[in-house]
């Protein structure tokens, strides 16, 4: 069979999304939402689901009715037993079962031969801030990245700073690589409703007027910088309000110097942490807010920013990794080390409605252009690139 006339058949397209049924965020969240976006969209392959530790496993509404295979196995045997198998070469395809093309969403891929294989690098934050992760996992993922790497036989990355970064690192062929940006789900829109705003902020604890930031709360959300810089601002910045700083995000690696800071500068009148805040919520806090801050040390993507642009807030942001190509000239952007840079432009943007509406109707705008319709559209011309011709050893 000729390389045209097997492309035009449909494919048994795999998708992990391990980490989209045991609730992991970030790329959770990538792996559900991208699969949303294929399912719609294409009509011509056939698509199912894998992942690990089915006993603890919720699998999203949309995906019960996908044919799954599965593994029984934690986080640590299936990443100890994917280890052994690209050492000792010992192909795993029986535990993945019959697909033609398995797209690894976890930073995971398995050891394939009959399958083509694609492999989604979210960032490389264990190499360029490895505090920010446990020894184990950073052991694993720098052991491993460059054998999933060279495995895979196309790799996304979600941002071109990624791409970047894994052609420093790895020495990547830039053949092998294709940027492909994440999306903004649909659901994050403004939300004008007084009478939801008042739920959500009494649910929440939400002061009248606030500064927002959304991310796990570790150091490499460079929450130390936001502090400082808010601990120098007023009380009383735009109104009559005190405007307070609100963090939305659960306890991660080292919070508890976040914490600490806070008592340190003496912000626990002005500082509200609100944990968890549920998928339907976050839309409400986000178009509730006076502006939005992320001035995160490293980023693969930042998809925070564009959520926030998409629900209305004007947003402060850094000027590394990927958060410019994300924002654009649609944001504020800072040295996100600059303490006194971020304070004046906390100070200008809460003084200046006229530049909080501009940069509110250009993020609404920077944001519709980032869909997971898009998103799975270019995922599937590069799906079709792949051939079921024999292709590992």
């Amino acid at each position: 069979m000729n390389r045209n006339s097997s492309q035009r058949l449909p494919k048994r397209i795999m998708i992990d999304l391990s980490a989209g049924v045991h609730g992991r965020a970030g790329l959770g969240r990538y792996a559900v939402d991208l699969l949303n976006a294929l399912v719609a969209l294409d009509v011509e392959n056939g698509y199912s689901i894998f992942y690990n530790s089915p006993q603890d496993a919720r699998v999203p509404e949309p995906f019960t009715h996908l044919p799954r295979q599965t593994v029984a196995l934690g986080d640590k045997p299936w990443r100890f037993q994917t280890l052994i198998a690209h050492v000792l070469r010992r192909p795993q395809d029986r535990t993945i079962g019959a697909a033609d093309i398995f797209h690894a969403t976890d930073n995971l891929l398995p050891y394939l031969r009959s399958s083509r294989t694609v492999f989604t690098l979210h960032d490389l934050i264990f190499r360029l801030y490895p505090a920010t992760h446990t020894r184990l996992n950073r052991w694993f993922l720098t052991l491993m990245m460059p054998f999933f790497l060279r495995r895979a036989d196309h790799v996304i990355a979600v941002s071109s700073a990624t791409a970047q970064d894994a052609m420093r690192f790895y020495n990547l062929d830039p053949q092998q690589i294709t940027v492909i940006h994440e999306g903004v789900n649909p659901s994050f829109r403004p939300v004008t409703d007084v009478q939801v705003h008042e739920r959500v902020r009494a649910q929440y604890g939400l002061p009248q007027r606030f500064v927002l930031s959304v991310g796990t709360i570790e150091p490499r959300k460079n929450l130390s910088t936001l502090l400082r810089a808010f601990a120098m601002l007023p009380t009383a910045t735009a109104t009559d309000h005190d405007t307070k700083l609100v963090i939305v995000g659960k306890k991660g690696w080292l919070y508890q110097q976040t914490l600490d800071l806070v008592d340190a500068l003496d912000l626990n009148g002005r500082v509200h942490f609100t944990g968890f805040v549920a998928d339907d919520d976050l839309p409400v806090v986000y178009s509730m807010a006076d502006l939005f801050v992320y001035p995160s040390l490293y980023e693969g993507f930042g998809l925070p920013v564009l959520e926030a642009m998409a629900c209305g807030a004007p947003v402060i942001t850094s000027n590394v990794s990927s958060l410019p190509e994300v924002a654009g000239e649609d944001a504020i952007l800072v040295d996100p080390l600059d303490v006194d840079g971020l304070k004046a432009a906390l100070l200008h943007l809460l003084q200046d409605e006229a530049l909080r509406l501009s940069l509110r109707e250009r993020g609404m705008a920077r944001a519709a252009r980032f869909t997971w319709q898009h998103t799975a559209q270019k995922t599937l011309e590069l799906y079709a690139q792949l051939t079921y011709d024999p292709i590992h050893p």
